[in-house]
């Protein structure tokens, strides 16, 4: 009888951390995706909006790894009324090979978030200018704290400042962001103040109107906009996206439909679509990024089925040389 593997949320916790390795696999994943044989379907999407809530399913197979995942990530968004997470999820993976189950991740939507994190930090490494020093996370929830984190692990940020709709949840999340990182974190009353004068500008939130303004944007200033995974999802407005000096997308084919660029397109503003970018493209040296400091950048990140077999390949592997999971038959 051939056995699966099951991992807890804690088996991978104690084996998957957000660290450079991590931020590494994610950024081949996107490499894989401008170089290789990638099969990457659509989304799979379901609404429940009588819950206020979304499921999607995600899966990739990337040449070269031995395995794929199917990933099915629940978001529900009232949750934290009823004392309940907004996230979860798990992921099968299976043989590149035979198609076999090997392991199932009960992960709860943590590999997700890791993986979210680090995307962020490739986005920010590839595009970002080096001495990038400040940082405004428009969000306050648990990605806004992983993205500072990943942030930290690829350039020298000294400055946070945070927005959030909620200002008591701003308070208390740069208190407590402060305490954990030592860095010198400030909740800002508006948008406005949060971006002024920094070097990158983090957007995390599941806002259905545009928070990032043609007035926000200045020399150098990079944006990473992660929000908008759903159509009905919009953190920067078109005008926005239509003025920075190079848009790039985790995949055209699903910023088109559910990313930030979905809403420029829909309202008419962006001309040479030729000129729109892809991040593996640009980490596999076969278009260019950012050219000079002045440039304004923007990041434009849906989550991809490649980022979640990355990561569930290095979560198995790690588990399997930890010793971790329990073996059941089928």
């Amino acid at each position: 009888m051939r056995e699966v593997i099951l991992l807890s949320e804690a088996d991978l916790r104690s084996c998957v951390a957000l660290d450079l390795p991590s931020i590494d696999a994610i950024e081949q994943a996107f490499v894989l995706l401008a170089t290789a044989a990638v099969a990457m379907p659509p989304i799979l999407r379901l609404d429940i909006p009588e819950h206020n809530g979304e499921v999607d399913v995600k899966t990739a197979y990337l040449p070269g790894l031995e395995r794929f995942a199917i990933k099915v990530s629940p978001g529900f968004f009232d949750n934290p009324r009823l004392g309940l997470p907004s996230l979860n999820g798990m992921m099968m993976l299976l043989s590149a090979r035979t198609g076999l189950l090997e392991a199932l991740l009960l992960d709860n939507g943590y590999l997700t978030a890791v993986r979210t994190a680090a995307a962020g930090a490739v986005a920010a490494r590839c595009l970002s200018r080096q001495q990038s020093r400040s940082v405004a996370l428009i969000g306050a929830g648990e990605q806004a704290a992983l993205q500072l984190q990943a942030l930290r692990l690829v350039r020298p940020i000294e400055e946070v400042r945070v927005w959030a709709r909620d200002a008591h949840k701003a308070q208390a999340f740069s208190t407590e962001l402060s305490a954990v990182t030592g860095l010198s974190v400030t909740p800002c009353a508006t948008v406005d103040a949060a971006l002024e004068g920094v070097d990158i500008a983090i957007t995390c939130t599941p806002s259905r109107e545009p928070l990032i303004e043609v007035r926000h944007l200045h020399p150098g200033l990079h944006i990473t906009a992660m929000g908008s995974d759903a159509e009905h999802k919009n953190e920067i407005c078109p005008q926005a996206l239509a003025a920075v000096d190079c848009y790039v997308a985790d995949r055209l084919s699903q910023t088109r439909v559910l990313g930030e660029l979905h809403h420029a397109l829909a309202a008419g503003v962006v001309g040479d679509e030729a000129a729109l970018l892809e991040l593996g493209q640009v980490l596999a040296g076969r278009r260019a990024g950012r050219t000079d400091e002045a440039q304004v950048t923007l990041c434009d990140l849906t989550g991809t089925g490649a980022q979640d077999t990355a990561i569930a390949n290095l979560a198995f592997e790690r588990a399997r040389a930890a010793g971790k999971g329990f073996p059941f038959g089928r």
